[in-house]
């Protein structure tokens, strides 16, 4: 029996996925993500306890709020969705993630103002290894240009905007057969 790293199935939750995308910007607390996300506070709890349990958040600070101390937490910087190179796509870990990243898409997409401008692809190609080399890291490098221009939620002059990439090597099928 394999089982899936523990990143993973802690970020192979929709909610957990957005909760990471909003805690990249600035520190929150379970009752601002709940807030946000449209869940209740114990469920943001929960996940915030989980994210926190596979390493993926960090405590900021805490402040008095209600009569109760309000913990504060930011994602960990770093690439956890990235591929480390390991065999976790083996183990289910790429398809967990992938339809977890489906799901936000899906939701994300119903959300998607209707006369806004995007980028929508999709791409199947084969590329020398130095060219697939520059561009993953180009498009790791936007993904976290895009998590570090991010504001907090509904900072005034700011517009909502989602983005969900997975880039990864395929398996040449012809070789299989």
């Amino acid at each position: 029996m394999t089982t899936t790293d523990p990143v993973l199935r802690a970020l192979a939750h929709p909610t957990r996925l957005r909760m990471m995308s909003l805690m990249w910007a600035t520190p929150l607390s379970a009752a601002e993500l709940a807030r946000e996300l449209h869940v209740s506070q114990a469920l943001a709890s929960h996940h915030l306890r989980t994210l926190d349990a596979a390493g993926l958040v960090e405590l900021t600070g805490t402040r008095n709020r209600r009569g109760g101390l309000e913990r504060r937490y930011r994602a960990v910087r770093g690439t956890p969705l990235s591929d480390s190179g390991t065999d976790t796509a083996a183990e289910g870990g790429t398809a967990l993630l992938a339809e977890t990243l489906a799901q936000n898409l899906r939701a994300r997409a119903s959300r998607r103002a209707p006369a806004g401008p995007g980028v929508t692809a999709d791409v199947e190609v084969w590329l020398t290894p130095e060219d697939w080399d520059d561009l993953r890291e180009r498009t790791a490098d936007l993904v976290m240009r895009l998590h570090e221009a991010g504001k907090a939620p509904h900072t005034d002059g700011t517009v909502p905007v989602g983005g969900t990439v997975m880039v990864f090597p395929l398996r040449d099928e012809s070789a299989d057969s």
